[in-house]
């Protein structure tokens, strides 16, 4: 595209150069230079130079004109849908940073409640873990008052026991100690007799 259009460009100036040479050797043909008519000669020469300038930059001009005329809609087209397409993005980029401004607002005016809901759910927790320690205590002290007093009652039943023993051998000790001092030799003799009857009759 840059070639063809540096192509036209040259061809427009080779052309247009060709076309304002003529005129130029017009404007610049020898006049006969004799007093006044040589004055009115150079003015004409410089009239006829001006306007050969002028045809060549109006050639010139309306040659661009034409060439470029395509190139340079389309580069103002192209550059308008670019622009308008950055200024879509930019006001969806700006509805979007809003709507991230609000939620960060919202967020932060709820902050203060959230922190009340956390500190409230905190400190219940903390009284639901002091009332199940609490139980926990109770259960567990009321387990060892059990325990001890199971503990006494088979303590105090082994002593009844003991006890008991004690004082059947005791008893049994004060009877024969009494029976030894009551009974006789002859008490003693018939009791073996009877006792050796009593086998023999079985």
């Amino acid at each position: 595209m840059r070639h063809k259009l540096f192509r036209a460009l040259a061809i427009l100036l080779l052309s247009s150069w060709a076309i304002g040479t003529p005129v130029r050797a017009l404007a610049q043909e020898p006049q006969p230079a004799h007093g006044a008519a040589e004055a009115e000669t150079h003015q004409g020469r410089g009239a006829v130079d001006v306007i050969a300038r002028l045809v060549n930059f109006a050639i010139l001009a309306g040659s661009l004109w034409y060439l470029l005329r395509s190139p340079i809609a389309k580069y103002l087209a192209d550059r308008g849908t670019q622009i308008r397409s950055d200024l879509v993005n930019a006001a969806e980029l700006k509805q979007t940073a809003a709507a991230a401004i609000e939620e960060i607002d919202r967020k932060m005016k709820a902050l203060p409640a959230e922190l009340e809901a956390l500190r409230a759910q905190g400190a219940e927790e903390i009284a639901i873990e002091e009332a199940r320690i609490r139980a926990a205590a109770a259960a567990e002290r009321e387990r060892l008052l059990e325990q001890a007093r199971r503990e006494i009652d088979l303590q105090v039943k082994v002593a009844e026991r003991e006890l008991v023993a004690y004082a059947a051998d005791l008893a049994v000790g004060v009877a024969s100690e009494r029976i030894k001092k009551t009974i006789t030799s002859d008490d003693q003799q018939r009791l073996v007799d009877r006792y050796v009857q009593q086998l023999k009759a079985e």
